[in-house]
């Protein structure tokens, strides 16, 4: 109880300690870096004259005190004293590492007295489950709908479901260590008491090893055979290590046996694991193996929405469009675009653009050539026709204005997949039955006068050359 006490007074005081920085921050810097940088940073507790926070991840430390060091320390000092120290607690985990960060506890940089700490583990054994991959915040889309509710099912149900072993299987940066996290974190919500780990195969390899040298590879075996939950990413990296298989396969028959349940991930099916002992195959195929595709596009209009809210941005339709055109491989590229946007509008102490939204698309696309926007469309017709941008979005009914918007609008239909919605939004805030009347306007001007036919064809030409 008193313990109870005790964490309750370093919390509020950790509050009350980071509502002060954030004061005294909010001051010193522009306003966007403070929204994007500062406010998503939670007070952890305070400890031995050190405030601990909470952070997103490694980005924002390695930012942060590459712009902003001095007026931390400066900070810290100010309101804690020349003793004072700050500690990021990280609460991340890279898909493609052994494991979540735990990072040692050294200083940033030799002046700073800022350290970066492990977060506080169980007394029992750590999960290894990152807390922010979760059912809520995974997004439901057409590419990953089976293996959301077969994931879903186990977590409401583990062991007690035909989706065992659940193996998910799909390429890099879909969502697969999201959704078997998201199945963990589901298990210990329902029940504390479960014994669920999380780890990836490479690191269950070295485990062995590392048992192997110290004669304690029944111990090891034990303590996974004792799981209720074994999570096991990247399987296919066990491809070529034929003692680690075997064990593996051991531990397998007796969870499975046991109505334990198993969660396994890939980047292939199994039955494409070529390498893998063929009874391993045997043995994954016996419960539910489903595979995550790509996200469509409105699947990645709506991450992109949950994302940017995360972040604590809101980017219009416009531009969440754009982006969700040229992004087109993965979630992380998605989420990786983002936050490059937002490090390329801290750094310019200036609103999101387009203009900015573009150049960031360009450095972070995976794509050889970037898809056309409306704005770009605009720009090339106004100067064609030799009219204000700003006149096509105004109620302006001058014939050389109207001829221009119907133009715009009719490329924009052709050379965007912007709704007609999206696309009378974008001049003046139209209606689509605006956009559709200037389709048909155009399109009977072509038919008509070989002089517009050849006019809209050097435009979409030119439009067309200047993305690439």
């Amino acid at each position: 109880m008193n313990n109870t006490l005790e964490k309750t007074t370093l919390e509020r005081d950790a509050k009350d300690i980071w509502k002060v920085c954030l004061g005294i921050i909010k001051e010193n810097v522009p306003f966007i870096t403070y929204n994007t940088w500062f406010l998503p940073i939670k007070p952890f507790e305070i400890e031995n004259n050190t405030l601990k926070i909470y952070v997103p991840n490694n980005f924002f430390i390695e930012w942060i005190e590459e712009h902003y060091n001095t007026l931390i320390n400066k900070t810290i000092t100010q309101v804690l004293g020349s003793e004072g120290k700050l500690a990021y607690v990280i609460l991340d985990e890279k898909e493609d590492s052994a494991s979540p960060i735990h990072a040692e506890s050294t200083a940033v940089t030799a002046s700073a007295n800022i350290n970066v700490v492990a977060p506080p583990k169980p007394k029992d054994f750590e999960s290894y489950l990152n807390p922010r991959y979760t059912f809520e915040n995974f997004i439901k889309g057409e590419g990953n709908q089976l293996a959301r509710a077969a994931a879903v099912a186990v977590g409401d149900n583990p062991g007690q479901t035909s989706f065992n072993p659940l193996f998910v299987y799909g390429g890099v940066g879909l969502g697969k260590t999201h959704l078997i996290h998201a199945i963990g974190n589901r298990i210990l919500e329902k029940d504390p008491a479960k014994r669920v780990i999380y780890l990836s195969s490479d690191v269950f390899t070295v485990e062995f090893v590392e048992a192997i040298q110290n004669d304690r590879v029944n111990e090891f075996s034990g303590f996974y055979k004792s799981m209720d939950v074994l999570i096991i990413d990247d399987i296919q990296f066990l491809i070529g290590k034929e003692k680690t298989q075997d064990l593996f396969f051991q531990i397998f028959n007796i969870l499975h046996q046991s109505a334990k349940q198993i969660i396994l991930s890939s980047d292939k099916a199994p039955k494409d694991l070529k390498g893998l002992n063929e009874r391993l195959i045997s043995r994954f195929s016996w419960g539910l193996s489903a595979d995550i595709q790509p996200p469509d596009f409105e699947t990645r209009i709506a991450i992109l929405k949950n994302k940017s809210s995360s972040y604590g941005i809101s980017l219009s339709n416009d531009i969440l469009e754009y982006i969700a055109y040229n992004i087109t491989s993965n979630i992380r590229e998605l989420e990786g675009c983002l936050i490059k946007l937002l490090a390329n509008s801290s750094l310019n102490s200036k609103e999101i653009d387009f203009d900015l939204v573009k150049r960031t698309v360009k450095e972070v696309s995976t794509n050889k050539q970037v898809n056309i926007s409306i704005d770009f469309i605009t720009k090339i017709v106004c100067e064609y026709f030799k009219v204000e941008e700003n006149k096509v979005r105004e109620k302006n009914r001058r014939k050389e204005v109207v001829l221009a918007r119907q133009v715009a609008m009719y490329l924009s239909k052709h050379l965007t997949k912007s709704s007609l919605k999206t696309i009378g939004l974008h001049f003046g805030g139209r209606d689509h039955s605006t956009v559709i009347h200037a389709q048909s306007s155009i399109e009977q001007m072509i038919k008509e006068d070989t002089i517009m036919e050849e006019t809209v064809l050097s435009l979409k030409n030119k439009i067309e050359l200047g993305a690439a």
